[in-house]
């Protein structure tokens, strides 16, 4: 299978969201079981509710303030370094952030800038609004798909024409193997298949298992 068969899947993440996590390693599984190219880009959750701040809980408005650091990092990486960094950048930093459980801090990042290849001095750029524009603009390309009532992470799949039909999610934990992230794979492509859907949902009663 050449790349240029392999079907384009773009997927938008905030480090710092867990369920963009799961979401991202099922895809990670879905390119080993099908013809599958992720291409990642930044959405930031910071940007997503700069508008309603003041509606939110103190708690979420303390963790919004953290989340600015590691999506300017990867902005940066993705700018100086090729949009093909973000990919395992986005892992070497989730995989602290939610599997390991470390600080989302200045050494957190510089580690995981370091096993993903890249320079330490990029972890200058968490606390630099220098690619925010370049933020912004991202995280518009991904939520202008789905709309500003949603969040991280947006994926987006050819439709039955061909076209991008982006979505919220799919949410799910623990992140699906094998033939089970086959199959959720293939009943995505399904339902961007048929103009005119859009949700399927239930309360979750069980957090991210990080396996």
């Amino acid at each position: 299978m050449t790349e240029t068969a392999k079907t384009p899947v773009d997927f938008w993440f905030d480090p710092l969201c867990p369920w963009a996590w799961m979401t991202s390693r099922w895809m990670l599984e879905v390119e080993k079981v099908r013809p599958v190219e992720v291409r990642w880009h930044v959405m930031s959750l910071a940007v997503l509710n700069e508008p309603k701040m003041d509606e939110l809980p103190e708690e979420y408005r303390e963790l919004l303030t953290t989340a600015w650091g590691p999506v300017r990092v990867c902005i940066a990486a993705e700018q100086k370094h090729g949009s093909e960094v973000l990919g395992r950048l986005y892992t070497a930093l989730g995989t602290r952030f939610h599997n390991q459980g470390l600080e989302k801090n200045r050494e957190t990042i510089v580690a995981a800038l370091e096993e993903a290849g890249l320079p330490a001095e990029l972890a200058d750029y968490a606390d630099s609004d220098a690619y925010d524009t370049e933020l912004r603009a991202s995280h518009k390309e991904g939520i202008e798909m789905v709309g500003q009532d949603v969040g991280t992470p947006v994926i987006a799949v050819p439709g039955a024409d061909g076209e991008q039909v982006a979505f919220f999610g799919p949410v799910v934990t623990p992140a699906p193997k094998g033939e089970d992230a086959a199959k959720l794979w293939d009943g995505t492509l399904l339902v961007a298949s048929i103009p005119g859907f859009y949700e399927i949902k239930r309360t979750r009663t069980v957090g991210p298992i990080f396996d």
